[in-house]
């Protein structure tokens, strides 16, 4: 899958727009995301290949990338089979055909366990449309989704650059592996 997203904290310290591709069978994702964090310009570009436990961290316009370990397993953009379906509502209105889209809302825990989240899904196809969850530093985190379509608009966004595959280890990084994206994303800025 491809699309768009918007991310937004509660308490106000990052507000971002980004584009994602998806490759569920492949077990990759490419995420670029420009926005403010703490009232600083921030822009992230990452390819996170969850086979080999990497993730390269692109600088496409100088033609510089560092790579270093992604500790998380992969993680399915759809519904856990541990969630709890919530309800079911039409975005827009059901007076009319076509004037609304027909979603479900789902809850669970965390798969670390540190908080809980509710993500909405359209009914048919089970396309994300928003996602709200807890994390320590900023509490609540809303994830709203939108310009999706099925299947990689370019497949080139999820291939290693050429400038990349000479890369190394992040020095100021260490040893020590990113969790997740959004961990990559804050420990960069």
């Amino acid at each position: 899958m491809t699309g768009a997203f918007t991310v937004r904290t509660h308490d106000e310290k990052m507000h971002s727009y980004g584009q994602y591709w998806y490759d569920a069978l492949g077990q990759r994702q490419r995420v670029k995301e420009w926005g403010t964090l703490d009232n600083k310009t921030l822009t992230v570009d990452a390819l996170l290949l969850f086979h080999e436990h990497t993730v390269y961290l692109i600088d496409e316009p100088n033609q510089k990338c560092v790579h270093q370990a992604l500790k998380n397993d992969w993680y399915s953009m759809g519904v856990p089979q541990d969630a709890s379906l919530a309800g079911q509502a039409v975005i827009g209105s059901s007076s009319g055909p076509g004037q609304g889209l027909l979603v479900n809302s789902w809850t669970g825990t965390l798969p670390d366990k540190s908080g809980n989240y509710m993500m909405t899904v359209t009914e048919f196809g089970c396309i994300p449309v928003s996602t709200t969850y807890h994390q320590a530093q900023f509490g609540w985190i809303d994830v709203h989704f939108f310009d999706n379509v099925i299947g990689i608009t370019d497949p080139n966004e999820l291939d290693i650059p050429v400038f990349c595959k000479r890369a190394e280890r992040s020095a100021e990084e260490g040893d020590k592996p990113a969790t997740d994206f959004f961990s990559l994303f804050l420990r960069r800025h």
